[in-house]
C-alpha cells in the first residue's frame, strides 16, 4: 500500500530534493504520495506503449513519447509523475530541464494494486483540471485500456483502441490484448 504524508504546501524545490530511491514521489493537490517501484508487468505495458506510440510519433514527425519517471509540473502543489506522456512538437516550449511545465497532450498511467483508485479518481481529475486532452488508464486487473478525454467522454477497450494525437494527424490503431500478455 502506498505511503502518504501530508504538509501544508510543497514547493518544487522541496519536491526536487526527495530521494532517488526507486520509489515514485508525487505531490497531488498538495499531498505527497509515495509508491513502491512498479512490478515487471507494469513496466512491460509501459515498454509496449512506448514502442508503439513512439514509433508512430517518430514516423509522422508528431512529437515525443517519454516514459516515466518524468515530472509533470502543473502548479504549486501539483507535481505528477505519469508512466508515459506524449508531447506534440508544436508544444515543445513546455519541455524544460525540470520536466514538462504544463499539460502533455497524452498521459498514460498503468494501474497497480496500490494505485488503481488514485489513477482513476484523483489523478484523472488533476490531469483533466489542468487541460490534458487525453488520459489513458491501462488496467492490469481487467486488461482494458480506459480512455478519458477533456470533452468529458470516456471509453474502455479490451480489443483495439485508436489514438489520434491531434485533429488531422495520422491515427494509430493499437491491439489491446498484447499489452497485457506480459511474460506468458
Amino acid at each position: 500500500m502506498p505511503e502518504r504524508a501530508t504538509r501544508q504546501r510543497w514547493t518544487y524545490a522541496e519536491f526536487a530534493r526527495l530521494p532517488s530511491d526507486g520509489k515514485r514521489y508525487e505531490v497531488i493537490a498538495g499531498e505527497l504520495y509515495v509508491t513502491p517501484a512498479p512490478r515487471p508487468v507494469h513496466q512491460h505495458i509501459v515498454a509496449c506503449l512506448l514502442g508503439a506510440l513512439g514509433k508512430h510519433a517518430d514516423e509522422h514527425s508528431l512529437g515525443w513519447v517519454l516514459p516515466g519517471p518524468i515530472d509533470v509540473l502543473f502548479a504549486e502543489g501539483d507535481y505528477l509523475e505519469p508512466d508515459l506522456v506524449f508531447l506534440r512538437k508544436e508544444r515543445k516550449a513546455i519541455l524544460s530541464d525540470r520536466g514538462l511545465e504544463g499539460p502533455p497532450d497524452l498521459v498514460v498511467e498503468v494501474t497497480s494494486p496500490s494505485t488503481g483508485e488514485r489513477d482513476r479518481r484523483l489523478k484523472r481529475e488533476r490531469y483533466l483540471h489542468y487541460g490534458v486532452p487525453e488520459y489513458w488508464v491501462a488496467d492490469t486487473a481487467t486488461e482494458r485500456l480506459e480512455v478519458y478525454r477533456a470533452d468529458g467522454s470516456s471509453s474502455a477497450h479490451d480489443d483495439v483502441v485508436t489514438w489520434t494525437p491531434h485533429p488531422g494527424a495520422a491515427g494509430l490503431t493499437l491491439d489491446v490484448p498484447p499489452l497485457f500478455r506480459g511474460f506468458e
